[in-house]
């Protein structure tokens, strides 16, 4: 109840102030070392049933924040306090940039909703790499690269190298989200095999192993994403993060009014959880169980996760859920995750 109506008020100062207060409130106590253990009271929820073995990689439990939350890794050490079992971070480019021009983020509460059109907006990996030096959580961090907005061409697949070499020794595993274009209704993966090929092949010049998965939207047609499970089975890539947000505005309770003045930007929170589970679902039964999948968008209750791990995911992330239900929520996700009789 707090906290709702903490987000009731700082509401009218704008979407994208409200998250940042929120998340300097949040995660004020993870800065005294003599408060952390409070949090971790509070809002962890252990139990061995939770653990997952995935990527090679053991998670304390299956319950991760997504990408765009803390695109600089400032909170890693806070987030892991409040029990997520596994941190991803970024979307991180080489160099900073500021994205595009505010307003960019909104939230719809009648959805419970977010349209974002952040355009990546990031202190660039050198600034990531030293939040990290200073805060190292004990979860495992997943750093979600990409290119700089001023990057085309050859430009495009070094951006993608850049990042993974200089973030390989600071995180666990890496995720590359692209967005694939069409031509003639047919989808074009070509570059998409540049930079994969890209990274792979640099992973083998390196001592440790770290795993490297593949973000798919939920709204490619089976086609785009038969093409590109094919490619990923042949690749060498070790999962799919599928979800994240939609670009379509259908079944919503926010006025077309509304909508039309809000403008572009892609859409999570509670209306993209059909299309994510239906994705999760696809992936899994068309790959057989071979690629593990982290299933994102839309997880808004325990209920929501567990119809995503029971659907192929062998892992799940929120993003929105948590700005909407509070730090909480990680707890109530994981204590319904364990068996009855445990």
């Amino acid at each position: 109840m707090l906290y709702k109506v903490l987000r009731f008020f700082l509401s009218f100062l704008g979407a994208e102030r409200q998250n940042k207060i929120l998340l300097a409130i949040f995660c004020f106590a993870g800065r005294y070392k003599y408060l952390r253990p409070l949090v971790r009271m509070v809002y962890n929820r252990t139990d061995p049933s939770l653990q997952r073995n995935v990527f090679g990689l053991n998670f304390k439990n299956p319950v991760g924040l997504s990408a765009g939350i803390d695109p600089d890794g400032k909170y890693c050490r806070q987030f892991s306090d409040f029990g997520f079992g596994f941190i991803e971070i970024g979307s991180v480019t080489p160099l900073p940039q500021v994205g595009n021009p505010q307003p960019r983020l909104f939230y719809l509460p009648k959805d419970k909703a977010v349209i974002s059109r952040m355009g990546h907006n990031n202190q660039g990996v050198m600034n990531l790499i030293n939040n990290l030096k200073i805060s190292h959580p004990s979860s495992i961090i997943v750093a979600n690269i990409g290119k700089n907005s001023i990057s085309e061409s050859d430009r495009i697949v070094k951006d993608y190298g850049y990042c993974f070499s200089m973030l390989y020794d600071f995180v666990d595993m890496f995720v590359v989200s692209i967005a694939c274009t069409v031509n003639d209704g047919q989808p074009d993966i070509s570059y998409l095999s540049e930079i994969i090929d890209e990274l792979l092949t640099t992973r083998m010049t390196l001592d440790r192993y770290k795993p490297v998965l593949l973000k798919i939207s939920p709204d490619l047609g089976h086609s785009q994403i038969d093409e590109i499970l094919d490619y990923a089975q042949i690749s060498g890539i070790d999962g799919i993060v599928a979800g994240g947000f939609t670009n379509t505005r259908e079944n919503l309770a926010t006025s077309a009014k509304k909508l039309e003045n809000i403008g572009a930007g892609g859409l999570s929170g509670a209306p993209l959880f059909p299309k994510s589970l239906a994705l999760v679902k696809y992936v899994h039964e068309k790959t057989k169980g071979r690629l593990p999948i982290i299933g994102c968008g839309g997880i808004m209750t325990s209920k929501d996760a567990k119809e995503m791990l029971n659907a192929g995911a062998s892992l799940v992330e929120i993003g929105t859920g948590f700005m909407y239900k509070g730090p909480s929520i990680v707890k109530r996700i994981n204590k319904q995750l364990i068996p009855k009789n445990a």
